[in-house]
């Protein structure tokens, strides 16, 4: 592949020539993108498999086949800039001043504007940067396509995701590639399932040919066979964290039989309503006991809003369930946590409870319950469970906080009592 310096070199026809070299090795390529109807395209692969390059050729695309407003977004502005428009394989580096549409028009090489966050086409279309760390910045904006790069390192992944999605309503068949190296994060999974979405995968090795003989030989060395070579060379969703409280297979859906008692479980943090703020979730959850003597989680209903948002959230959920509790951690400040739920309903029934013990401590007997098939789940649990995946003997190695087990193992270690379950030392 050729570097920068030798790439400037070359005349404007002869960059073309290139590109089209280039292009043909990108279309025999399993990134070639898929025919049929879906919503969004994700193409799964390895450091250094072509992901970015897959992108920007069908940025270019699109812009070719007319499609005349296209957000960008990546994890940061910074990857907007250097990744997806300036890098190597960038937006930039597959156009040029000749280019043409499908009908024979010229749209050229775009201009790209720092200041204004965008590139500009001669045919008009533009492509506008936008990161996940300001979500918010998607609401209004509106665009027939999207390109979502590394949507895995995403910091506020589900709130930018949606903000995008209520964007993307322009033309007759708006849609989205995603271009990520997998992570077993709720997003990821949750479009992997959606019946939406088209799935191509490929590995490093995939694109062997373009990228240098000792970059392989060093990733081969270091990481193949190793779990961290399986996610970021073969691109496989690991869900199997070594020493996890919790598998996939321990996951039980389907009809749950009435209850005999409900709580709702309060995990609070101090999040100050801004999602933009990196703020832990307030993690509520609704679980019950049932006839039958086994457990279930009915809801998840964690939410980053202000105290007096996250307290009618829960008092909310307490009345719809006609639960028989709220059980809340008083670590966080308990008088707090405790007004906060008075200001929302004075009369509802608390109970603060006080952890002394490690998280992986308190979750065990939880687990146990799970591993013997005797918990089971709602629909829409993916983000706890997805939590759960990431909880270990040793700790929680998730990013962020486990805000959403920490409310489940509550309400469930609350409904074990009384049980045929030990309690004891949980806390």
């Amino acid at each position: 592949m050729f570097q920068q310096a030798e790439l400037a070199k070359l005349t404007e026809t002869a960059k073309a020539e290139l590109n089209w070299k280039w292009r043909g090795w990108w279309a025999r390529t399993s990134q070639l993108a898929p025919d049929g109807d879906w919503r969004q395209w994700l193409y799964i692969a390895g450091r250094g498999a072509g992901k970015t390059r897959g992108g920007a050729e069908w940025v270019r695309e699109q812009v070719k086949a007319g499609v005349g407003r296209i957000h960008l977004i990546a994890p940061t502005a910074g990857d907007a800039r250097d990744v997806m428009v300036e890098g190597d394989s960038g937006v930039l580096s597959v156009c040029w001043p000749g280019d043409k549409d499908t009908k024979g028009n010229v749209i050229g090489r775009p201009l790209y504007e720092p200041s204004k966050r965008r590139i500009t086409w001669e045919n008009g279309a533009m492509a506008t940067l936008f990161s996940a760390e300001e979500p918010e910045r998607l609401r209004g904006p509106q665009c027939g396509a999207i390109w979502a790069d590394e949507l895995a390192a995403w910091k506020n992944a589900q709130s930018t995701w949606d903000m995008a999605m209520f964007g993307l309503r322009l033309g007759t068949d708006p849609r989205a590639i995603v271009t990520t190296t997998p992570k077993p994060v709720p997003l990821v999974r949750a479009l992997m399932k959606d019946p939406g979405s088209v799935i191509t995968r490929g590995s490093t090795y995939d694109n062997a040919a373009n990228l240098a003989a000792p970059f392989l030989q060093s990733i081969r060395d270091r990481y193949e066979g190793t779990r961290l070579g399986r996610q970021e060379i073969n691109a496989e969703l690991l869900d199997d964290v070594p020493g996890a409280l919790w598998t996939d297979a321990m996951f039980r859906h389907g009809i749950i039989p009435d209850a005999q008692r409900i709580v709702v479980a309060v995990d609070p943090s101090g999040a100050d309503g801004n999602p933009e703020s990196g703020a832990d979730e307030i993690g509520i959850i609704v679980a019950a006991k049932l006839i039958d003597g086994t457990f279930a989680i009915l809801e998840d209903a964690t939410c980053n809003l202000s105290p007096s948002g996250w307290g009618r959230r829960a008092v909310d959920r307490y009345k719809t369930h006609g639960a028989a509790l709220i059980v809340a951690e008083r670590n966080f400040g308990g008088a707090m946590v405790e007004s906060v739920i008075r200001t929302a309903d004075r009369d509802a029934n608390i109970k603060l409870v006080t952890a002394s013990k490690g998280k992986a401590v308190r979750a065990e007997p939880v687990a146990a319950l799970y591993e013997q098939g005797r918990v089971a789940h709602a629909p829409g649990l993916e983000r706890l469970e997805a939590q759960m995946l990431q909880m270990t003997l040793t700790g929680y190695v998730g990013d962020g906080s486990p805000d959403r087990l920490d409310a489940a193992v509550w309400a469930i270690t609350e409904l074990m009592a009384g049980s045929s379950y030990s309690l004891d030392n949980i806390f």
